[in-house]
């Protein structure tokens, strides 16, 4: 089965989709009919939904996964990935790759959306442009390392990248970079409205009304996608329509009367769908997972605070309100398939609940009880903000309210903050005025974690946090000199030393179906994979 990247239609899953794996693999199982009845269609739109507006869509700028959702369609990358994280051609028909370089060799006959060849220039250019920290690219150290250098040779079509520093999932990591051409890489205003003329993948954007809906209409030349999909085949849309529908309910009621082809529902609108028995494609993506701004001033840049508010909090519970009793305990913060190293780290490593023992823990830090039931220390009362994205649904509402009565029976003032996937952005890497963040984040290698758990903040990094962890740092310096799969022990050391200083909280998965009617497809790193969409007449 083929996949895409971490946005699926419908919702947002991660806070930012850190990783932005263009790869082919599947996620869940299909619904009752996914094989079943039906004739294949020409010439249909595929109707799907993204409960918020995905903002600017430069490929190189962006890590809110509802613009990945609508970038897949638009761009593609160099390498995808099968079912058990092994390279399949994309853009690239050869590769090999060791920690500090890589070699790809594109496939002859690919066009940009203008109809110009691409040129193994242009597919450098993208790789420079992450690798240059002068222009501030979030995928700069998630993808492609600070320093990492390309050199291209056209007549042979070949791209040669030198990476800044060691990467253990190099070919990984830069053969999933979204490749842009034309026009784009020399004005990227033309990438921020959609790439007119300037993409790689099988659709192009024709009209786009912000808040509204945008319209992708299919290339006809596109032969170069994962396997048989890519090349013409009978079912293809024509059109995608993405419309932005930020109610659940509405998108389940559009689903229903056939006005959508396909939404994530991750609400109780789900047991309502699932009775009339509709196709669904199940993806699992992290959604419990708490983070603490850990700037100066802030309560929880004690340690002593973090474990004291994780202590109140009974996880399993609000684990299973935020996913309306469908997810599981997670077992780590790498959860996109095919993980790079499964494993792990969490359990165990996560304090136990114990009210009794988190009062006395932030008695012992210095916040002693006040007037009106709120904590205070030197006259400063314990008052937290938290933060959770509306684009995750009710659900999220739901546990959020459970989170702030835990945590005031504590003794702290706690005030939410809902927000749309922009404005979560915008917070987290802009303004900093948070204390908890309810947002996840989306990885599928341990290695696509380090600039957010580690190294600058915001703006001139990705450490939105402010994470200072040694013992991270120092595992992930170790581990980054092993190629693949001999470093993932150490990988899973480093991130249980996140998670036993709670700098991160991972503590529960969503299962969430996008269900489909009208329609087939796939999904693969939390999103429909274009190239898998089929449309039925019946």
């Amino acid at each position: 089965m083929r996949g895409g990247a971490a946005a699926p239609a419908g919702r947002v899953l991660p806070l930012v989709a850190a990783v932005l794996l263009l790869a082919a693999g599947c996620a869940g199982a299909p619904g009752p009919d996914a094989a079943g009845g039906g004739t294949l269609a020409n010439g249909r739109t595929f109707t799907t939904s993204f409960t918020s507006d995905p903002g600017a869509l430069d490929p190189a700028k962006t890590v809110m996964s509802i613009g990945i959702g609508i970038n897949l369609y638009l761009y593609d990358p160099l390498i995808h990935l099968d079912g058990r994280g092994r390279p399949e051609a994309g853009l690239a028909q050869k590769w090999r790759a060791t920690v500090r370089t890589a070699t790809f060799t594109l496939r002859p006959g690919i066009t940009c959306s203008d109809g110009s060849p691409l040129t193994a220039s242009e597919a450098a250019a993208n790789i420079d442009y992450i690798g240059d920290p002068a222009n501030k690219s979030p995928l700069t150290g998630v993808l492609i390392q600070p320093g990492t250098t390309a050199r291209a040779d056209d007549g042979r079509r070949t791209v040669t990248l030198t990476s800044g520093a060691p990467d253990a999932f190099l070919l990984r990591n830069a053969g999933s970079v979204p490749i842009a051409c034309g026009h784009g890489l020399k004005d990227r205003t033309v990438l921020a409205k959609g790439g007119k003329g300037s993409g790689t993948g099988m659709f192009t954007m024709t009209e786009s009304v912000p808040g509204d809906h945008y319209t992708l209409t299919r290339r006809k030349d596109y032969r170069w996608g994962p396997g048989a999909a890519g090349k013409a085949a009978t079912g293809l849309p024509d059109k995608v329509r993405v419309r932005v529908v930020p109610n659940e309910t509405t998108a389940a009621n559009l689903l229903t009367s056939g006005e959508l082809n396909a939404a994530a529902i991750s609400g109780p609108e789900q047991k309502r769908l699932a009775a009339q028995k509709l196709f669904h494609a199940d993806v699992q993506a992290p959604l419990g997972e708490l983070y603490f701004n850990q700037s100066a001033g802030r309560p929880a840049a004690d340690e002593a605070v973090r474990r004291a508010l994780v202590r109140a909090l009974n996880l399993p519970d609000a684990g299973k309100v935020i996913t309306d009793g469908t997810g599981e305990p997670s077992q780590g913060m790498v959860t996109d398939e095919p993980r790079a190293c499964p494993g792990d780290p969490v359990t165990g490593s996560l304090p136990s609940y114990d009210v009794a023992a988190a009062k006395a823990a932030l008695d012992a830090a210095g916040w002693a009880p006040g007037s009106g039931g709120t904590r205070a220390k030197g006259g400063r009362k314990l008052r937290l903000s938290l933060m959770y994205g509306t684009q995750n649904g009710p659900t999220m509402a739901a546990g959020a309210e459970l989170i702030q009565k835990e945590w005031q029976s504590l003794g702290a003032e706690v005030t939410l903050k809902p927000v749309d996937s922009p404005a979560l952005n915008s917070t987290l890497f802009g303004s900093g005025n948070w204390d908890v963040s309810m947002g996840p984040i989306a990885v599928s290698a341990p290695n696509q974690l380090v600039p957010f758990m580690a190294g600058p903040r915001p703006p001139k990094g990705l450490n939105f946090s402010g994470i200072d962890n040694p013992g991270y740092a120092a595992l992930v310096r170790k581990a980054s000199a092993k190629a693949g799969a001999a470093g993932c022990p150490l990988w899973q050391q480093a991130e249980t030393a996140l998670i036993k200083h709670l700098d991160v909280v991972p503590y529960y998965n969503s299962r969430t179906p996008v269900f489909g009617k009208g329609a087939r497809f796939e999904v693969g790193q939390g999103s429909i994979v274009p190239s898998s969409i089929r449309m039925y007449a019946n």
